[in-house]
């Protein structure tokens, strides 16, 4: 398997390229950027042959045979259509849109080109989650709640490495597209209500700086989601999931009880790297001619309740 990184000198990009480096049978061939010195510099320090700031080159290449796509949101809707059209496969990072009209017309192109096309919700493949998932499977566990953190401090715009964003991040398109998915996923159903309230704008970003998003499922499960631009502390999102057999508390990749006791997960999955086990899963899927877990359909439903989420803002 031959696959291009687009938006590959960014925070996530060169994740998904130290994930695919662990794969087995797989070659990035290719990385596209927006700048020709940075990725042409990129290329050359991890042995890459083709390095690009044209998508559609990339795209069109013989040795290329899927792209990961993480680049600005805002350009994920027409890449992840242009990859599609192209023949190609695509993961298109989190979230796959920025409105959900972009994210049903992703899923109408899909369907009507019949190319894979995944959303990448890390979520549902971090080792934390996935141990939960399983155990929700056996019957062995029922989410009755779930009480989520999302936190950073953010002042200007910088991405995760540091670094100058040429786009804006978001609080309910991209952060919390993780966990309305996330609760969805896991408790099998779509939130019957939803809200959500916004405090202040920032003056220069243009996006609200904290956030409270409240969800309830028809069967009467829960999940209160904070989000903040403005916590002074350590930045990431915590979940408590508060079950009907046990009380569990994850961060990205590991796992502990209500106690704060650590949970083995060595058994769960081949890696603890939740970047890994998607790109393996959008892999997999590619050879196994399948829908992945997480394709853009499944998640079509998590687009449709933060639309909901934002029209109760006003």
């Amino acid at each position: 398997m031959r696959i291009c990184v687009a938006g590959a000198y960014g925070a996530f990009g060169i994740k998904h390229l130290d994930a695919l480096a662990a794969i087995e049978d797989v070659t990035v061939t290719s990385v596209m950027g927006p700048t020709q010195s940075k990725i042409d510099a990129l290329a050359a320090e991890r042995g890459i042959g083709h390095a690009s700031t044209s998508l559609e080159d990339c795209i069109a290449r013989d040795d290329v045979d899927a792209l990961i796509l993480s680049t600005p949101t805002q350009k994920h809707a027409e890449q992840a259509i242009a990859c599609m059209r192209g023949g190609k496969p695509v993961l298109i990072e989190i979230p796959m849109a920025d409105s959900l009209a972009d994210s049903e017309e992703i899923c109408r192109v899909q369907t009507e080109t019949g190319v894979l096309a995944m959303a990448g919700q890390v979520r549902r493949f971090n080792p934390s989650h996935q141990w939960i998932q399983n155990k929700i499977a056996a019957g062995e566990l029922k989410v009755q709640q779930m009480d989520v953190q999302t936190y950073f401090f953010r002042r200007s715009n910088m991405n995760a490495k540091g670094e100058p964003r040429s786009w804006t991040d978001h609080l309910l398109w991209h952060h919390a597209c993780h966990t309305v998915d996330l609760f969805q996923y896991q408790t099998g159903e779509t939130a019957s209500q939803c809200f959500g309230l916004e405090g202040p704008h920032h003056p220069e970003l243009g996006i609200a700086m904290d956030m409270a998003i409240g969800m309830k499922t028809p069967s009467g499960a829960i999940c209160n989601l904070s989000l903040s631009f403005n916590n002074d502390g350590p930045f990431g999102t915590f979940f408590r999931y508060i079950c009907d057999n046990g009380t569990y508390i994850a961060r990205y990749d590991d796992l502990f009880d209500g106690n704060e006791t650590p949970i083995d997960l060595s058994e769960v999955a081949v890696s603890n790297n939740g970047i890994e086990l998607i790109d393996r899963e959008f892999i997999a899927a590619i050879r196994e001619g399948r829908q992945p877990n997480g394709s853009v359909h499944e998640v079509l439903a998590a687009m449709k309740t933060l639309d909901r989420i934002e029209q109760s803002f006003a």
